[in-house]
Formats: C-alpha cells, sequence, structure tokens
C-alpha cells in the first residue's frame, strides 16, 4: 500500500521526536482533517514509507499487545499507543488510509534512551477541574527556548499567553523544569498539548472535567486528635465500617442472650425432672404405707 508524504501538505498533524526511556510506553495523538473522519487509521513502522510495516490499524488489533490505536472522530485524533519501548523503535508515521488513491501519512521519531529522556512530563495524561487550574512540569536537559502548544493549534512562546481563550502562563524557576499553568479551564480545553524544547516534543493528554463534590467531617478519638473526611466516599466508606461493627455487636448480643435462655431452659427442665421424679416416689411411699396400715388392720383382726 503506497504512503504519500508530501511537505506542506497538512492532511496529518503530529510530533516530530520525542525523548522517551526504554522498557517505557509513549502515546502519540495525530490530526487528521475531518473528511477524513470514517476512513481506517493506521501506523506505519520503518525510516521510509514506501518500505513501512502496518503495525496496528483502528479496524485491526495487534494480537502482540505490542501497539495499541484508538479514533477520536470528535477531535479528529487517532492516538497510538507503543508499550515497552527499544532503541530499535525509532521510525514511525501516522497513516490515514484513502480508498482508490494513496494514503496519506506523517512521519514521527522516537529517540529511546537508556537514561533520562531529553524531555519528559511526570504524567503524559492529566485531569483538570472545570473553573478551576492545572499545572504541567516540564523537565528538560538542555537550555533552549521552551514552548505549549496545543495540537492543531497555536503555542505560547513567552511568560503568558492564550489558547483558544484559556489563560497559559509559564515559568521556569526551577532548574531544568518548565512549569505551564492553564487558569479557568473549560471542558472545551480537553485535548492533546505538548512541551516543546527546539524539535523534541512531549505530547500531553489533558481531561477537563466536573470536579467531584466533597464534603467534611470530623471524628474526635480518645486521645483528642481530629480525624477529618474530605470526600463522600470516605464517609461512606467510615458509615458503612461503622454500620458492620454494630451488627456485629447486635449479633453477638444475641448469640450471648440466646445461649444464657438455652441454658436457663436446660437448668429449669432438669428442676422440672427433679420435681416430677421426687412427688412420684412420694406418691409411691404413700401408698405403700397405706398397704402397710391396711396389712395391719388385716393381722389385728386375725
Amino acid at each position: 500500500m503506497c504512503i504519500c508524504f508530501f511537505a506542506g501538505v497538512h492532511s496529518i498533524t503530529t510530533v516530530s521526536e520525542v525523548s522517551v526511556k526504554t522498557g517505557k510506553s509513549i502515546s502519540i495523538p495525530c490530526l487528521y482533517e475531518s473528511k477524513y473522519k470514517n476512513h481506517v487509521k493506521y501506523l506505519c513502522e520503518g525510516s521510509k514509507w514506501r518500505s513501512c510495516s502496518d503495525v496496528v490499524k483502528t479496524n485491526t488489533a495487534d494480537p502482540s499487545g505490542k501497539y495499541s490505536i484508538s479514533d477520536d472522530k470528535n477531535q479528529f485524533i487517532f492516538t497510538v499507543t507503543i508499550n515497552n519501548l527499544t532503541n530499535e523503535n525509532t521510525d514511525y508515521w501516522c497513516v490515514v488510509e484513502i480508498n482508490n488513491g494513496p494514503d496519506y501519512g506523517e512521519n514521527f521519531q522516537l529517540s529511546v534512551t537508556s537514561g533520562t529522556p531529553s524531555l519528559y512530563v511526570d504524567h503524559q495524561r492529566i485531569t483538570g477541574y472545570i473553573g478551576e487550574s492545572t499545572t504541567i512540569r516540564c523537565h528538560h536537559s538542555y537550555s533552549g527556548e521552551m514552548k505549549w502548544c496545543r495540537l492543531g493549534r497555536n503555542c505560547v512562546t513567552g511568560s503568558s499567553g492564550s489558547i483558544d481563550g484559556t489563560t497559559v502562563t509559564t515559568y521556569m524557576r526551577d532548574p531544568n523544569v518548565f512549569t505551564v499553568t492553564m487558569s479557568e479551564l473549560q471542558s472545551e480545553d480537553s485535548g492533546w498539548y505538548w512541551c516543546a524544547e527546539g524539535d523534541i516534543q512531549i505530547p500531553v493528554y489533558l481531561t477537563v472535567t466536573e470536579k467531584p463534590i466533597t464534603t467534611t467531617a470530623h471524628t474526635f478519638t480518645g486521645d483528642g486528635t481530629v480525624t477529618t473526611l474530605k470526600n463522600k466516599q470516605q464517609r461512606a466508606s467510615f458509615d458503612l465500617k461503622t454500620l458492620i461493627i454494630r451488627l456485629s455487636v447486635l449479633i453477638f448480643i444475641v448469640i450471648v442472650v440466646l445461649f444464657i435462655w438455652l441454658i436457663l431452659r436446660h437448668k429449669q427442665r432438669k428442676a422440672d425432672s427433679s420435681a416430677t421424679a421426687m412427688v412420684s416416689y412420694i406418691d409411691l411411699c404413700s401408698s405403700g404405707h397405706s398397704v402397710q396400715i391396711q396389712l395391719s388392720g388385716i393381722i389385728s383382726i386375725l
């Protein structure tokens, strides 16, 4: 299958080079034109597009688990993930399959190292909350201009700027750390971004969602300390534990009461049995005495 790459034609937009660590995983976003929404997308491995090999497609899974691919047809981005990286995993192509014509592809390279990558983030996927801020720390090894970009959109290169109306501030107070803060987040800010230093980039996926409702409760312990429960899940867990403890105590009390009742009932039955036996013995004795009296009377007559 022919893959055509034309300079200046932006049918697919992706990173150019990413520094990664041996044995780790990396996710790469590939932005495509909306007209390719329902086309098959795939990842091709090899330095030359004419000879690269398909490794995973959106309509065919990779049985080895080395590669995976997903397609977000709302944002027109398909994402490829490469696991257990080795120094042989260096050249790839993001490709859109074209029916009855040459496929469109865009090349990216991975610089796989056993040491610390030249540019990396603490987490490649992060979560922010609507109306709040989120901070990303981009660790880098070289001194040079740093920038924060959104895939297919604009970049912020100075100390402040905006992307799609969201305020972005950056600073480099810590050595070799480029810190990015995005403020007043909106759900529309969800998507792929990247830190860039020269030709090296590291993609970051931001998910913006509603902040979970939290509650605060205080429990006082015997030693005077205060335990604070900061969310409903913790509170529910605490209530469940309390309920279990109370039920356990109640069951224990019921078992003890039942045991005592059985013992008392057993003793009562023994007492009743002894009383019955005693009455029978007395009756027997009384009957014997009457017989003896009658016998004595007969003897006297005789």
